[in-house]
């Protein structure tokens, strides 16, 4: 059973390495420091530092995986799966999570003050890839102290960065957990990235990414997020939230082109609250190191996981059409002729690309004994 009880009222904590002259090198030969991470940690390391589990988040989310911040009512973007007794049980694991190199809520990212100029980076900030993201977490990792990685997990980008792991790191984890992911995006995931990348640029607010001194291209920003809401629910989630219900009477007369379908209203409403948490230059530094995202390096990505020694579990969603399960299978395919012991597992699930933070008694069933299984191999007389 899952308790109720979470793991209560949490802290953000901060790392920062790569003081100059010891910049932090990225993929691009390109050179940053200091970088700071916002990370947050549930649980407790033990002794032997044999049980830590790092949780890797999506596009808009942040180091607050779980728990609650002093005075806030929201829990973190996971709450539901980490805590006692959850499929990321805290009486037995230590979970950490931290916001991503280009982040917006307490990492370096384009909003950032460059240490050169005193202002803003905005289009000043380098490039970054997942790869960067990654090899950034492997420096708090070796901060805490902890050799080896129980396992890797998230979905979506986080299943991106799960895969890296796999790749860059692979005797650093025990295991890994890639949940509705791609090895790298098809035409059709870049064209949904690109269409939200014009929607911010073609707002006259965003002003080449120099906007930090005034108003921020919030209805560019919103227009992406509304886009992305549409690709994370799938047709039938849709129809049974919202079906073709209408708000009530528009209290400005006729039809004027206002929100008149709740489905209208649902997604201004995400495209506004969304500002309000997120940065623009962020939103296109992101998209961008996903759609360039290439797990294997254009090679087969069997060749580059062979003579790994890891576990892995994919997990897919039968509904999610903006990661089609085929994604999930190609990496299953790769893990199984790698020689990984790979399980995989096709949720039938009505909810789309939400799935991965919505289906909890199915996930938690998965990722509980799978991690059971990870610890109890890894403690084995």
């Amino acid at each position: 059973m899952t308790s109720s009880k979470g793991v209560g009222v949490v802290e953000t904590r901060y790392f920062t390495f790569a003081e100059p002259p010891h910049e932090f090198v990225l993929e691009s030969g390109e050179k940053l420091g200091p970088v700071t991470l916002a990370y947050e940690t549930y649980g407790t390391l033990n002794e032997h530092k044999t049980n830590a589990i790092l949780v890797l988040h999506a596009l808009s989310g942040d180091a607050h995986a779980a728990g609650y911040h002093a005075g806030e009512e929201k829990a973190g973007w996971w709450d539901n799966f980490i805590g006692p007794g959850r499929a990321i049980d805290t009486d037995q694991y230590f979970v950490i999570c931290s916001n991503i190199l280009g982040g917006c809520k307490g990492s370096t990212g384009p909003k950032s003050i460059d240490p050169k100029t005193g202002k803003p980076f905005g289009l000043e900030f380098p490039d970054i890839t997942i790869g960067d993201m990654v090899h950034a977490q492997k420096k708090l990792v070796d901060h805490l102290g902890i050799k080896k990685l129980l396992s890797v997990i998230g979905g979506s980008m986080g299943g991106m960065q799960v895969l890296a792991w796999m790749i860059h790191y692979p005797d650093r984890i025990v295991s890994a957990i890639p949940i509705a992911t791609a090895e790298k995006h098809s035409p059709r995931q870049i064209a949904f990235d690109e269409v939200g990348r014009q929607a911010i640029m073609a707002d006259p607010n965003w002003k080449s990414g120099a906007y930090y001194d005034g108003p921020p291209p919030a209805q560019g920003l919103a227009v992406a997020r509304m886009l992305g809401h549409i690709t994370y629910m799938s047709d039938i989630s849709m129809a049974e939230k919202f079906g073709r219900k209408k708000k009530s009477a528009n209290e400005d007369g006729p039809f004027k082109f206002t929100a008149e379908f709740e489905v209208e209203g649902y997604l201004l409403y995400r495209g506004e609250s969304f500002v309000r948490r997120f940065d623009a230059n962020t939103y296109l530094y992101i998209t961008k190191a996903m759609d360039n995202f290439d797990a294997s390096a254009d090679r087969p990505l069997q060749d580059a996981l062979l003579d790994k020694d890891m576990k892995v579990l994919v997990i897919a969603f039968k509904s999610d059409w903006l990661y089609p399960t085929y994604q999930s299978k190609d990496i299953v395919r790769a893990c199984k002729q790698a020689g990984l012991e790979t399980t995989f597992c096709e949720i039938d699930s009505t909810y789309g690309h939400d799935a991965f933070l919505l289906e909890k008694d199915d996930e938690t069933h998965l990722i509980k004994h799978f991690l059971r299984r990870c610890y109890q191999h890894l403690h084995k007389p």
